[in-house]
């Protein structure tokens, strides 16, 4: 459980995209996640045969054996939400956010907690689609007004549930949409 806490320490830390979204336009976002990608990959494909300093040891630290990409698409994931609703940076950042906390919390939280498992999803749990729900929401309150947070909480808790892809590129732009939808459409 101790590795898994500081690999979800890690993927919450991406909340410093959300910050620099107020001081830097999103084009120049994107290019940052783009060269942060491409580094992490770089070093990534490196420490496999050389240890390099400080990288390794989060590596060692934080990389699930079953799962050497995730950072791909958890990068992927963000990098599209912000080129396709860069108009509305608030959406943006919610769906970010909703990626960041509500996913980290829900594995924390189901992982250890969890006991009733989800319809049609045997390795999913009660306990950690509420969790994504509340953070989630929570998170996106930050952004949002109610109506509209709740339901791109709400998008990005089934996502996180039932994504038959890594749900690190579908939660923000499922969570996004939803988000929109409701601010364009429904209110």
């Amino acid at each position: 459980m101790k590795k898994e806490l500081w690999r979800q320490l890690i993927h919450a830390s991406g909340v410093f995209i959300v910050v620099l979204s107020y001081f830097l336009p999103p084009q120049l976002l994107i290019i940052l996640c783009v060269t942060i990608l491409a580094f992490v990959v770089i070093v990534f494909r490196l420490d496999h045969q050389h240890h390099i300093p400080f990288f390794s040891t989060i590596l060692r630290v934080a990389k699930r054996d079953e799962d050497e990409r995730g950072f791909v698409y958890f990068f992927i994931g963000i990098i599209i939400t912000l080129y396709i609703f860069q108009f509305n940076m608030a959406i943006a950042n919610a769906a970010i956010l909703i990626l960041l906390f509500g996913d980290s919390a829900s594995t924390l939280i189901g992982r250890r907690f969890g006991r009733i498992k989800l319809p049609f999803q045997s390795h999913k749990t009660l306990e950690g689609s509420l969790t994504f729900l509340g953070v989630g929401f929570l998170v996106s309150l930050t952004q949002l007004p109610l109506i509209p947070a709740f339901i791109g909480a709400l998008a990005g808790t089934l996502t996180e549930a039932y994504s038959p892809i890594d749900d690190n590129v579908p939660i923000p732009l499922i969570s996004a949409l939803a988000i929109t939808v409701v601010i364009y459409f429904l209110i």
